[in-house]
């Protein structure tokens, strides 16, 4: 048997730096990130990938406003815009993946599918939004925005700029994850759970309401890979490992750390909202699960086994 790997690609798999993110950089981006996963695959792991969101939706969410002002096109919910983004980017990476494997010549079928998440209506997260989405601003123009639009606004934990913060509540269930475990099982490469997942709330009639959030995308992977039974959870991002003390001149990078370990870490404050500590509760909640091991690393880390800073039990 195979073994089964939930691969999350970070922002930095699409967008890169201070990239302006067009269709050619997030494309040859994306083209980089999954030959990094080949490693895996070459490893004898089947693989499920899901990615982030929060630049691209957030560009939705302007051109929405621009189309409205300009030529009054109805704007879209941020249900849809999620759901869009997740087609989009889904397709990409889809498209990148299937060239991938082309030129290793080698046989895998690609399958994206548009993915909703279970989300408590009643989730505190509502009342305190905190999910950073959209490009970033000077102070001015975030203040200038949070008036007109009625938006929330946060600093970035590593002081480049304000970004438009929308409510992240907790996934509580993959909706389509026996079809994800199904095609897994198969062979087949499956892109899943884009951007966190379209947030719907289900009634008690079953009816689906969507809700306007967009779910953290470690914690819906995290979620995903429980329920999937995956082996191991790798979550990518712009650094190699993760460190304490961060830039500051005592950063340490960590290669292995227990869940005691990381939650200690977690109340000592040494993680940034709206960055690593999304990261380490998703490495967390797997682990403290069923899952075997979280890693967090840089993309082009994969092909070595021992990358990354990895959490176990």
């Amino acid at each position: 048997m195979k073994k089964l790997a939930v691969v999350a690609f970070g922002g930095n798999a699409l967008i890169r730096g201070n990239e302006k993110g067009t269709i050619q950089q997030q494309e040859k981006n994306a083209y980089a990130t999954c030959e990094s996963v080949l490693g895996l695959i070459k490893n004898d792991f089947n693989v499920v990938i899901t990615h982030g969101n929060g630049p691209q939706v957030g560009n939705i969410l302007l051109r929405n406003e621009a189309g409205y002002n300009v030529y009054k096109i109805p704007k879209m919910p941020l249900d849809i815009c999620v759901a869009d983004s997740q087609g989009g980017i889904g397709y990409m990476i889809e498209r990148q993946m299937r060239n991938v494997i082309n030129h290793n010549k080698m046989r895998r079928n690609v399958v994206t599918l548009v993915t909703q998440v279970l989300v408590d209506i009643e989730d505190p997260a509502f009342k305190d939004p905190s999910k950073p989405i959209g490009p970033f601003y000077l102070k001015e123009e975030a203040d200038l925005l949070a008036k007109a639009n009625d938006w929330q606004f946060r600093e970035d934990p590593r002081k480049r700029g304000w970004r438009r913060v929308v409510a992240s509540p907790k996934p509580m269930d993959v909706m389509n994850k026996k079809i994800v475990k199904d095609l897994v099982k198969k062979g087949h490469i499956v892109i899943a759970a884009g951007g966190g997942g379209v947030p719907i709330f289900k009634h008690k009639n079953n009816y689906l309401e969507a809700i306007e959030a967009v779910i953290d995308k470690d914690l819906a992977s995290a979620l995903l890979a429980e329920e999937i039974g995956a082996d191991n959870f790798y979550i990518l991002t712009d650094i190699p490992k993760v460190c304490i003390n961060f830039n500051k001149p005592n950063q340490k990078e960590l290669d292995v750390i227990t869940v005691d370990e990381a939650k200690k870490y977690l109340d000592a404050g040494e993680f940034a909202a709206g960055s690593m500590k999304p990261k380490i509760l998703a490495a967390i909640e797997f682990v403290e699960n069923g899952g075997g091991e979280t890693i967090i690393t840089e993309a082009s880390q994969l092909h070595n086994k021992d990358c990354g800073t990895r959490i176990i039990k």
